[in-house]
This record gives C-alpha cells, structure tokens and sequence, in this order.
C-alpha cells in the first residue's frame, strides 16, 4: 500500500479521495463559520472573506476540494515562499497585483 520510504498517501487513498469528493465545494459561509469558532472575539467574517478570496482561485465563490486542500497545506505546512505569496494575495484585494496603503487598513481593522 504505497511506497512508505516516499512519504506520499498511497494511491488507493487518492483514489478514494477524488472518488468520494469530487463535486465537493465550500461556500463562504462555511469558512465564516468556521473561523468564528476559531477566532469568537474578532471580526471573524470581514476576516473569512478576505481567506476565502484568497483561495478561491478559479472566482466563482466557492471552494472546491483542490483548492481547500491547497489552502490547508499552504497555511499549515506550505514553503515559506508560498506562504508569503499566500500572504500578498490576501492583502491584494483587487487582484491588481499591488498591495496599497487602504488594502492594508481594510485587512487590519
């Protein structure tokens, strides 16, 4: 069951992943909840938004399972590079390209 010296989920488990989710999304309410349960005395759904946009590559306003789990990976395990890329995306609201000064103040009031 998978070869254990590389460190990868087996190819069963893979399988029965993309199986068992494929069609599986998450809408921004979910992620709102969520994080008002992680986060009870902050904003937590200004705060939602601005992740879900982030993930959200394909802008259609939800989350599909690829795009969940890359967010799970990026945030908790991902490369620092990734993770600063991650963090520009989040603070460049307009998807412009710049992080400006009232995208700055938007993300941290």
């Amino acid at each position: 069951m998978g070869n254990a010296q590389s460190g990868g989920i087996p190819r069963e488990i893979l399988d029965d992943l993309k199986l068992t989710t494929s069609g599986m999304r998450t809408s921004k309410s979910s992620v709102q909840q969520i994080y008002a349960k992680f986060f009870p005395e902050s904003d937590a759904k200004a705060y939602a938004q601005h992740v879900f946009r982030s993930f959200d590559a394909n802008d259609d306003g939800t989350l599909d399972f690829k795009e969940y789990v890359v967010a799970l990976h990026m945030t908790s395990s991902g490369k620092s590079n990734s993770k600063l890329e991650w963090v520009f995306s989040l603070f460049d609201v307009d998807k412009n390209g710049y992080v400006t000064k009232p995208e700055v103040i938007e993300l941290s009031e």
